[in-house]
């Protein structure tokens, strides 16, 4: 369902934010922000960890379901319709087609690579967003300090290639998941205009809809690897479809709602640190010097691009 933290689509002018109410983060809701981007930071991990019993498509369908389950509950108690209507369709299966190609991107990508790679690569996904937004959405354009913040993150991207070719990755799982990266950002785009004449719930139960549907179908067709149902696999499907697409996803959403963007997008930043540290301590990688500066650039550009968006 969610595979990456979400973020504001623009940030909250300070007189709208003064009329919703929003106020700086406080010490337990930033101690909670923190408790909850490690959780998004395990998410890489969880799915690493699940490809060691399953294949990738299938491990895709079987988190949809658990997904699935959460978003139809989540719905159904706050008393939201998901029924769409036919002017809803259209954008519904673009929204679709972006999610199905994007998660096949990470899945097939993450299993050709370390779960560190996949971790950091994937927290470029809001400086992809930028990058398309400037042409796609009026009034969101690139300022000189958001292309040099995307610019230095990109240079810890090719940090982490040129680890790949040293024998420290893999340089096509890389890819995809680089990939993977820039389609969710085109799909939050996607999905920040759709979302004006679609609910979220509509949205949400649309991806998780397609994506049953698809990589069960893609799986049968393409996928002959055995698979077992462990302990691992399932501790995997309920980490990704209930902690991430339910609890991760809907405690995002309170933040944002009672807390500055500004704030609560700052400390999103730590997600592939923690992604990182946790890919070593549960899954065994090394930390290679080159994993450290890949790391430290998409930081620090994302940084830069999210105070200059900010101050823009």
């Amino acid at each position: 369902m969610v595979e990456a933290a979400p973020t504001p689509a623009e940030p909250v002018a300070p007189e709208a934010a003064r009329s919703r109410g929003l106020g700086a983060l406080t010490p337990s809701a930033t101690a909670f922000a923190l408790v909850l981007n490690a959780l998004w930071g395990g998410n890489a991990v969880a799915i690493k960890a699940g490809l060691r019993d399953a294949p990738p498509l299938r491990l895709a369908w079987m988190r949809f379901v658990a997904g699935g389950i959460v978003t139809v509950a989540w719905a159904i108690s706050t008393r939201q319709s998901l029924r769409p209507t036919r002017a809803e369709l259209r954008p519904m299966g673009w929204l679709a087609l972006l999610f199905v190609t994007q998660i096949a991107f990470m899945n097939i990508g993450q299993n050709h690579t370390t779960a560190a790679h996949a971790v950091v690569l994937n927290s470029t996904f809001p400086l992809w967003t930028g990058v398309f937004a400037h042409f796609f959405v009026a009034g969101d354009r690139l300022s000189p300090g958001r292309a040099a913040g995307t610019v230095i993150a990109y240079l810890g991207v090719f940090s982490l290639f040129a680890q790949s070719f040293t024998g420290g990755g893999d340089a096509l799982g890389d890819a995809l998941m680089l990939c993977s990266a820039a389609v969710l950002g085109a799909r939050q785009v996607y999905t920040s205009l759709a979302a004006q004449a679609v609910s979220l719930p509509k949205l949400l139960l649309t991806q998780t809809v397609f994506g049953i549907a698809a990589f069960l179908l893609a799986g049968l067709v393409v996928e002959s690897d055995p698979w077992v149902m462990t302990d691992r696999l399932a501790l995997s499907i309920l980490y990704q479809g209930v902690v991430i697409a339910g609890f991760g996803f809907i405690a995002q959403m309170w933040l944002l709602k009672h807390y500055l963007p500004s704030g609560v997008t700052a400390i999103s930043l730590t997600t592939p640190v923690w992604g990182v540290l946790l890919s070593h301590y549960v899954l065994d990688e090394a930390l290679a010097p080159t994993l450290w500066i890949g790391l430290a650039l998409v930081i620090a550009g994302s940084a830069l691009a999210h105070w200059s968006r900010s101050r823009g």
